[in-house]
This record gives structure tokens, C-alpha cells and sequence, in this order.
């Protein structure tokens, strides 16, 4: 199978690529990588997503390209919209003409965060989204939906499908992600004395990109065994296990990197910020092929921890 992977230099983009190119089904050649400027947020049109499709020939491409600054996102949501939206309606609509599947990468943003019987949003609830970068990836679901079921060519016989994976508070390497802001943060704090202030009331699911990056390419490799016989669009919720907020985050940051300052648990309405997040952010794991859910996140964690700690130490 041949898989094109957009923002192939992103955080997503960058686990994605290795992890097909250690894909059976992605063949000696690996996947393809689209990046800036051939596959621009900001100058895409259908035609230059068709001309990509016709030039390497994929037969899924897997969008993560996307404006993920959720406080840039309040502050211009047109803009938001066009790069999270109108965008991957283009995508999709190319995708279609072409046969060409489609994986799309959303959020759990789509949801308003105000549940309170302690459950995790499953992929049928009903989504309500309470800023511009969730209602812009909202939109991209839609507008991804309406091009895979309307748009087909149907020239290979074989119908293209849509995957739509939601997932939630994104960490991994290159690093500048919560886990390198806490310490740099924490060290501040020390330094001055103070205490450590992180939000106690926003809960959700901690996700390392190597992770998502994995359970992703299960997903591919069993479609791609399924022969087309799967529905034409599905919803993935695809988190690390277990919830956590963000003081808890911030606590196991600090226990792995021995940072000793006192942290001090205050409410979200604290800061000020453009973007208003969902204080309930959890979403309730989509089974992977193999039945099994993905690895708790504090798992997931520990084997990003080395790779924090020697950062830090490089400053």
C-alpha cells in the first residue's frame, strides 16, 4: 500500500512516517511524505491536492497536517477555519475523485467538556465544540464526511473510506510540548522561590505520538486486510489509557526529571487565554484490532521521560 503522510515534519507527521516505515504493507519504498510548500494549509486548492495524488500515486493518505495553536485559532477563527477546514474538505474532495482513503486526525476539542458522569466521550456522543480550533476540526470532519460519500469516482472499483481519529493532548518528540514546558516552568519557579502553579481542574488523556503513530498504522494494516469491506466512514477515539489533569501530568514531569519545587493546583480561570478549553477533555478508547487498548499514558510517559531529561540537561 502505498501511504502519504501530509505534515510529514510535524509532531504526528514525524511518528507517522516511521512507524509506517516499519509497515509491512507500505513496501520497500515506505511511505511518502508531504511537507510545506507542495501541500500548503494556506495555498491548497483540489487541483494541487489532485496533482499530488496523480504525481505518487497513494492509495491512502493520512492527514495530519493542521493550525493546532488553539489560542491563535480564537484569535482568527476564519483562518482556523480555512487551515482545519476548508482544507480538508479540498483533501478529501481530491481523495475522492481519485479512490484514494482518507485517515483525518481531529480532536477531542469537538466535545464541550462539560460532562460530569465521569465517562469519556465515545465516538457517537454528540459533539458540541466551545472554541474555534475545535468547531474548525468539527468542520473538517463534516466536510471530509460529505466529499467521501458524495465525490467518488468508483475507477477502481473499490470505494474510498474515511477514517476520522479523534485523539487529545499530543506530546512526543521534537519536544516544546506540556511535558518540556512544565520543567521549564518548574526550573523558573525554583529559581525564584515560588511554587509550581498548573491547572487541577482540566482532565484528560496524556497521548505519546509514537503511540497514536502505532495504533494508527493497526488500524491501516487491518483495513487494508478487510479488502474494502469496511464501512465507508468511521470514527477512532485513539488516547493513551487513563486520564489524568494536568497537575497530575506535571507531578509524574517532576518525578521523573527530579525537579523538587512545591506545586500548587489552581483552577483553569486562572490564566487568562484567548482560547477557552474543555475543562472535560477524555475520551473513551476506540478497541484496536488486536482487542487491546493502548498502553496506559504513565507508561507511555516513562519511555518519553529520557529523552526530556536530556534536554534538559543540554540547556
Amino acid at each position: 500500500m502505498r501511504v502519504a503522510v501530509t505534515g510529514a515534519r510535524g509532531r504526528l507527521g514525524r511518528a507517522l512516517i516511521e512507524a509506517l516505515g516499519d509497515a509491512p504493507f507500505t513496501g520497500p519504498m515506505g511511505p511518502i511524505s508531504w511537507t510545506r510548500p507542495e501541500l500548503d494549509l494556506d495555498t491548497l486548492t483540489e487541483e494541487s491536492v489532485t496533482a499530488l495524488i496523480d504525481r505518487d500515486r497513494p492509495e491512502l493518505v493520512i492527514h495530519a497536517a493542521a493550525w493546532t495553536d488553539v489560542d491563535g485559532c480564537a484569535k482568527d477563527p476564519g483562518l482556523a477555519l480555512r487551515r482545519n477546514g476548508s482544507a480538508t474538505g479540498l483533501i478529501a474532495q481530491a481523495c475522492a475523485t481519485r479512490d484514494t482513503s482518507l485517515t483525518i486526525i481531529s480532536t477531542n476539542e469537538v466535545f464541550d467538556g462539560r460532562r460530569t458522569d465521569g465517562r469519556g466521550y465515545a465516538p457517537d456522543d454528540p459533539t458540541n465544540p466551545i472554541n474555534a480550533y475545535g468547531a474548525s476540526k468539527l468542520a473538517a470532519e463534516g466536510l471530509a464526511r460529505d466529499a467521501t460519500l458524495t465525490g467518488g469516482s468508483r475507477r477502481t472499483g473499490v470505494p474510498a473510506s474515511l477514517a476520522i481519529v479523534r485523539t487529545a493532548w499530543l506530546y512526543g518528540p521534537p519536544g516544546n510540548d506540556f511535558p518540556a514546558k512544565i520543567a521549564a516552568a518548574a526550573l523558573r519557579a525554583t529559581a525564584a522561590g515560588q511554587p509550581l502553579r498548573v491547572v487541577g481542574d482540566e482532565i484528560g488523556c496524556p497521548t505519546y505520538t509514537p503511540d497514536l503513530a502505532e495504533a494508527i498504522v493497526d488500524l491501516i494494516a487491518d483495513d487494508s486486510a478487510a479488502e474494502g469491506s469496511a464501512a465507508p466512514v468511521a470514527i477512532h477515539h485513539l488516547v493513551n489509557a487513563g486520564r489524568a489533569s494536568r497537575a497530575d501530568w506535571a507531578r509524574e514531569v517532576l518525578r521523573a526529571t527530579g525537579i523538587e519545587v512545591e506545586l500548587q493546583e489552581v483552577p483553569a480561570s486562572t490564566w487568562e487565554r484567548a482560547s477557552a478549553p474543555p475543562l472535560w477533555a477524555v475520551l473513551e478508547p476506540t478497541p484496536l484490532p488486536s482487542r487491546q487498548p493502548m498502553r496506559p499514558w504513565s507508561e507511555a510517559f516513562a519511555d518519553a521521560a529520557p529523552e526530556l531529561i536530556r534536554s534538559l540537561r543540554a540547556r
